[in-house]
């Protein structure tokens, strides 16, 4: 195991979460500098290297991370920087934009199953099934009865993966107004981060009370036993791939995972390759 507490930030089942009451930009789970602590990422990062490799050769268990946060709180760079090194493979990224019109066609639910993993394989949700109850909720998409039946139906959904034997880990990257104000300004300040400026996050910046409200909805009704979420200072960069990272190893690492046996005695082997 780390020694990071990233526990400490998980929700509890029907917890009550207030967004104000967690402090974004804090640091308390390490007590060194930024540089020791870029260090130690790099470290946990040659050991889920190693985890991965070992996940996709057991080819047993399964691993879904869901990374969700406002605009500009990272999930380009935890993927970027937390999975630096893994092996393609075993790892795939899966985006859930403006769903298309087939996907208009069916349940809400159903392009998302699609994309789960499969024995052996990391997934990461860049955004996920969430966006129903955040973004169609923040722009009354649909009813409102609609969209808070959906919270029960997302746990059942969550549920059945579990049962079927997906261990996941569900990612909230906290920042707040300020540090969103400021990242949006080196986009256009850095020439190599201007293509990363949308005039349409500006839209949505202004409805950033009704996403808080909405986060905290979601905090508080989703979060289970089996499907905890996370809620990541993301404030520092540097901190919240150190708190992802240590979650990521240890759950990885409880899963007490072995190299599968040959079928058969391979030694007779070597006198053959002159061994």
């Amino acid at each position: 195991m780390t020694d990071i507490n990233w526990k400490r930030y998980r929700v509890k089942p029907e917890q009550a979460i207030n967004l104000s009451e967690w402090n974004p930009a804090e640091t308390p789970a390490w007590k060194g500098d930024r540089d020791s602590a870029l260090e130690q990422v790099g470290k946990i990062n040659a050991e889920l290297e190693t985890l991965q490799e070992l996940l996709f050769a057991e080819g047993k268990q399964k691993l879904l991370i869901v990374l969700q946060g406002m605009d500009t709180s990272g999930k380009d760079g935890v993927i970027r920087r937390v999975f630096e090194g893994v092996n393609p493979q075993g790892v795939r990224v899966a985006s859930f934009k403006v769903p298309t019109a087939p996907e208009l066609a069916r349940d809400y639910l159903w392009r998302v199953h699609q994309q789960v993993p499969g024995r052996g394989e990391i997934v990461i949700f860049n955004r996920s099934h969430y966006e129903d109850v955040l973004v169609v909720r923040v722009h009354n998409l649909v009813p409102d009865a609609q969209w808070k039946r959906r919270y029960d139906q997302i746990n059942a959904f969550e549920r059945l993966l579990a049962e079927e034997g997906t261990i996941m880990l569900k990612f909230f990257l906290h920042i707040d107004k300020e540090e969103q104000r400021e990242r949006l300004l080196a986009r256009l300040d850095e020439p190599d981060k201007r293509w990363k400026f949308n005039p349409g996050d500006l839209k949505e910046r202004e409805l950033w009370d009704k996403y808080q409200k909405a986060y905290e909805d979601v905090l508080s009704k989703t979060s289970q036993d089996c499907a905890s979420w996370i809620i990541v200072p993301a404030n520092k960069k540097w901190y919240r791939d150190l708190v992802i990272s240590a979650a990521l190893v240890d759950t990885l690492k409880d899963l007490k995972m072995a190299y599968p046996q040959p079928a058969e005695d391979l030694e007779s082997y070597r006198v053959q390759l002159g061994g």
